[in-house]
């Protein structure tokens, strides 16, 4: 994606599963950021003109052989560099210091001590608590560095070369763990890059409108409409910039919840007077996924089964060139390994899924935001609470909440149950203040009493998370008393369970979805 003349930083990944929270600390200073690989060329940075860089953790080591590290070029660019934890060591082996194996690793909180005169560190106290994750560490800075903190365990905690506009950090600022971590932040984007920060999310509202008439010209457009929160919010963003020459399609392909996802489209109907095209493929997707219990088989044939439906309306509405679908930044994160070293966690249905022959043009207006960016935009376009307030929920529905295959006998009872646990934590007041809920039906089964008589039924995993964009997330506290209530009425009414169990794994390691 490239940024033009917008004022951005440009985050070099090197594998670090806090990347996306540099990313978001970025933003959160009304400063573009985008994520690129860590082995981007210093000609394409030059060309892009980023304000600064970015590198950022990693689980490699540097000294060792095929070690991701940056290309020696950029930091001949003459913009200032941030490097943090792998960062900087990577920095430091180019610029020809010297990194080995840490006397003591440090994991978790520790006492930072700053001294010197370190622009970076401008306005923090002396001692404060940061957060550190390494095994390595730089034992010799490169020429001309000076040190500017310490801790109990590493000597080189943070460096600078002012000379050379490089700034190293051994911890974590980007962790809620560190203190001051916004501050450091500020300091690099403002007093030591320059930025403005002039990027706001109604900057990219009108961003986005002119993009969207330029990629599509006077084409027809089809737009992919779910009812969730990110197609509701591209389907709109894309009604505004086009009019009548937008038809939004709801494919229903059987594995949504019930009657959730109709109600948020005639809202949006009524409120922008979008036209609606409701196509019936339940039999059609049961069909592509009899006997699949793969789940990124499951996810890559709802993909290309989705996208030959939109062709085939495509077609049918005046051979429309252009698809308009949600995709969010994490999606693109997790569905993708362009980001060096880090390894891709799944195929979303709408990236990694989509099939390589498919005749239509994607248009992905959301591509750059994550979702928490994505719910203030559809605010912006005054999009209704009702609305954009849904948990997110997978574009391959039920499928992938089902562990194993798909049945219509394991759908009604996976949707019952779903339904039960929305139900309770909308009366309990609880499902405004959980990022995500859902439940999962297993495989396994278990010995039950039920009446006096032996049962030996499905069991119903309950996940419910707290996040800001789903890059990392912690278990919920759903009170005991709201937990027994679910539970006891999931056994009670939903026919062939006998047993419901909690979650309580946080992401990383786990993910949000099982699947």
């Amino acid at each position: 994606m490239r940024t033009g003349k917008r004022e951005s930083v440009l985050i070099l990944d090197f594998g670090s599963q806090y990347t996306q929270l540099i990313a978001r600390q970025v933003r959160e200073n009304c400063v573009f950021s985008e994520i690129v690989s860590f082995d981007i060329p210093a000609s394409e940075i030059k060309r892009r003109g980023p304000k600064g860089l970015i590198f950022s953790g990693g689980p490699g080591s540097v000294y060792r052989k095929g070690a991701p590290l940056p290309d020696p070029g950029v930091f001949g660019v003459g913009i200032p560099i941030l490097g943090i934890c792998y960062g900087m060591q990577a920095a430091s082996k180019v610029l020809g210091g010297q990194v080995g194996v840490a006397r003591k690793g440090e994991y978790g909180r520790t006492t930072f001590r700053r001294v010197g005169t370190d622009p970076l560190l401008r306005g923090l106290p002396h001692r404060f608590t940061v957060w550190m994750s390494h095994a390595d560490e730089v034992t010799c800075l490169p020429e001309g560095f000076v040190p500017s903190g310490s801790t109990a365990d590493s000597k080189h905690g943070a460096a600078f070369s002012k000379r050379g506009k490089v700034y190293l950090l051994q911890f974590h600022p980007e962790v809620f763990h560190t203190r001051f971590g916004k501050k450091i932040f500020h300091n690099f984007l403002y007093d030591i890059c320059g930025c403005r920060g002039t990027w706001s999310l109604e900057e990219f509202v009108g961003e986005s409108l002119q993009r969207i008439k330029q990629q599509v010209g006077r084409d027809r457009v089809i737009s992919a409409l779910s009812g969730g929160v990110d197609s509701s919010v591209a389907s709109i963003l894309a009604h505004r910039a086009l009019g009548e020459r937008l038809t939004c399609i709801f494919v229903n392909h059987g594995l949504g919840r019930e009657d959730e996802t109709e109600k948020a489209i005639r809202i949006l109907e009524k409120k922008f007077g979008i036209r609606v095209a409701r196509i019936d493929a339940r039999e059609r997707f049961a069909a592509k996924l009899r006997g699949i219990t793969d789940p990124e088989k499951k996810r890559k044939v709802i993909g290309r089964e989705f996208v030959r439906v939109f062709e085939e309306q495509s077609r049918r509405l005046g051979k429309s060139k252009f698809l308009i679908q949600g995709t969010l930044y994490p999606d693109v994160i997790e569905s993708v390994s362009r980001r060096g070293p880090s390894s891709r966690i799944k195929s979303h249905h709408n990236v990694g899924g989509l099939p390589s022959s498919m005749k239509l043009r994607l248009v992905e207006p959301l591509r750059e935001l994550f979702k928490d960016e994505v719910r203030e935009v559809g605010r912006i376009l005054g999009i209704p609470h009702s609305v954009l307030g849904r948990h997110p929920f997978p574009g391959p529905g039920l499928a992938v909440r089902i562990i194993g295959s798909v049945t219509p006998e394991r759908l009604r009872k996976l949707r019952e149950a779903d339904r039960i646990f929305d139900e309770e934590l909308r009366v309990s007041g609880l499902y405004g203040r959980i990022w995500q809920a859902f439940a999962v039906l297993l495989t396994a089964r278990s010995v039950g009493v039920m009446g006096d008589r032996r049962t030996y039924d499905n069991i119903i995993a309950l996940r419910a998370v707290t996040s800001r964009d789903g890059m990392t997330a912690d278990w919920s506290k759903i009170p005991t008393r709201v937990l027994r209530k679910i539970s006891s009425r999931i056994v009670s009414e939903v026919k062939g369970v006998n047993r419901v169990v909690y979650d309580i794994s946080s992401k990383p390691p786990a993910t949000i979805e099982w699947e």
